[in-house]
């Protein structure tokens, strides 16, 4: 089965990030830029597009519908999407998110079926709700094709998963060359893990959340010093596309001309040749020996904010100031980004508690306000 899986097209649609009318409202999904976007995509020779029950606030799935499957033949696309089990108040409402998630995308069955963002203390919420049996059983009625989970956790804990559960098709993993070796993500061990127990991988966060493609110029300058033409963002694909025992690597384009250029330069693609090899190393480094806050933008810490911090905005910030060395720039960046400023926070901890990454978000919010405001 692996095997079969692995034929895939390395480039994924991921419909996290989508097309927004209004970018403070994130249902107002622009349906016809998406749509070109689907377009530029399938005939790029993409197959494989990843939503989840709650992205964009539960819309996520719907808009594929509309953009996606009532306008291509089922065997032109495959459909990954996942239920948050662990955010559910009971059994019986997660496993009627698969329900409800045919019902949105108007399929009867889905390619690929995750249980998000298991990991850590969240693990325990799927076992209690009978998950694993649940996604076996639907498995067997046909109404999902391939199970798997999606975690962002060390390879311990991968491990574990695994040997607990050998009949997952696949698992969606945290992957890029800044997080290769780093010692709290470790992608290279988690790589190797799933590699050893015969699953294939999903990329997910090749860019890193965008970062990637938006570099502080010394690290830019050492890339485009190996070759001007090639985007920031194409050397972070290529890194992925080209590691072995992987399905697809996910791809947030948010507008048309994105896509366009994804599509492009993942055509070109090709195994990094000795020059290129050098550079990466030495623009890893350089990336790494500046202050680094490892948020990716997931907005899970945002959901039970009860002050409505904009909390991935900030961190971004901080990261944003570490690069540029700019207090002042990031400052006037900080007072529209920051609509709910982070002296806001009440240190409740929620946020820390849905933080995938482990960060310390109360310190970090209280070095923002020191630096911002």
């Amino acid at each position: 089965m692996s095997n079969d899986l692995l034929n895939t097209p390395k480039l994924g649609f991921g419909c996290m990030r989508l097309p927004l009318l209004d970018a403070n409202d994130q249902t107002s999904i622009d349906i016809e830029q998406f749509k070109q976007m689907v377009d530029e995509f399938i005939a790029g020779g993409g197959t494989y597009f990843d939503t989840a029950f709650v992205y964009h606030e539960g819309t996520s799935e719907a808009a594929v519908r509309q953009a996606l499957v009532e306008r291509y033949p089922r065997d032109a696309y495959t459909i990954a999407t996942k239920c948050l089990a662990w955010a559910a108040p009971d059994a019986e409402t997660a496993k009627g998110n698969l329900a409800i998630s045919l019902e949105r995308l108007g399929v009867d069955y889905v390619d690929f079926y995750l249980l998000h963002n298991v990991g850590g203390p969240r693990t325990a919420k799927f076992d209690e709700y009978g998950m694993w049996d649940f996604v076996r059983e639907m498995k067997e009625q046909g109404k999902i094709k391939h199970v798997g989970f999606s975690m962002h956790d060390g390879p311990e804990t991968l491990d574990e998963l695994l040997t607990a559960h050998p009949d997952m098709d696949f698992v969606q993993l945290q992957a890029n060359y800044l997080d290769w070796d780093d010692p709290v993500v470790q992608s290279r061990k988690c790589l190797e893990v799933a590699q050893k127990h015969g699953v294939p991988v999903v990329i997910m966060e090749p860019v890193r959340g965008g970062r990637l493609a938006d570099l502080p110029e010394r690290v830019a300058n050492v890339f485009k010093a190996t070759d001007p033409d090639k985007s920031l963002a194409s050397w972070a694909y290529r890194f992925c596309y080209n590691l072995p025992n992987v399905i697809t690597v996910l791809s947030g384009a948010s507008t048309l001309e994105q896509m366009k250029e994804n599509v492009a330069e993942w055509k070109a693609n090709a195994p990094f040749n000795e020059a290129e090899q050098k550079a990466m190393t030495e623009a890893t480094e350089v990336l790494r020996s500046m202050a680094s806050i490892p948020c990716t933008n997931c907005r899970y810490c945002v959901k039970d904010c009860p002050q409505g911090v904009a909390i991935p905005n900030i961190l971004g910030l901080l990261n944003l100031e570490a690069m540029t060395e700019n207090n002042e720039f990031v400052k006037g960046q900080y007072a529209w980004q920051a609509k709910a400023p982070a002296s806001e926070c009440i240190e409740c901890g929620a946020c820390e508690d849905m933080c995938p990454q482990g960060i310390d978000i109360i310190n970090q919010l209280k070095i923002a306000a020191e630096h911002f405001e």
